[in-house]
């Protein structure tokens, strides 16, 4: 393959899986968060960056999880934290956030769950599955 060739389908690639991934919620704004959840909503956090391949990897998951399951996009609030932006935020200081590919889940004044760094399907359904049941009480 010849370098621009590669060079111009690698930018691609990563442009799309950016886009890909900006479906599955909002961009976070500072008070983003804060007013879902005073709203009532349940709250799914992801803090990732686009160079993360943990962060990818979970973003796989959550659109694979969210493709079988309907219930979860019609019920919860995702919001993306761009963690290199916003890793010293009021948002990612109250809620501890130790690093990018930080997944919280929110309700209320409780958190529901996280996952830090994981990327397995299990973990992280448990985490969707754990803000649905919060979302229909």
């Amino acid at each position: 393959m010849h370098r621009r060739t590669f060079i111009a389908t690698t930018v691609a690639g990563l442009a799309l899986a950016t886009t890909a991934r900006a479906a599955t919620g909002a961009v976070y704004t500072p008070g983003l968060v804060d007013q879902l959840l005073a709203e009532g909503k349940t709250v799914f956090v992801d803090f990732y960056t686009d160079w993360c391949t943990t962060c990818r990897a979970q973003g796989r998951v959550i659109e694979g999880l969210l493709s079988a399951n309907p219930d979860y996009q019609a019920n919860i609030a995702f919001v993306r934290v761009d963690w290199d932006i916003f890793a010293d935020d009021a948002l990612s200081r109250r809620l501890e956030i130790p690093r990018r590919s930080t997944l919280v889940a929110l309700h209320g004044d409780k958190e529901l769950g996280r996952v830090v760094a994981g990327t397995t399907e299990a973990e992280i359904k448990g985490l969707l599955d754990a803000a649905l049941h919060a979302s229909m009480m």
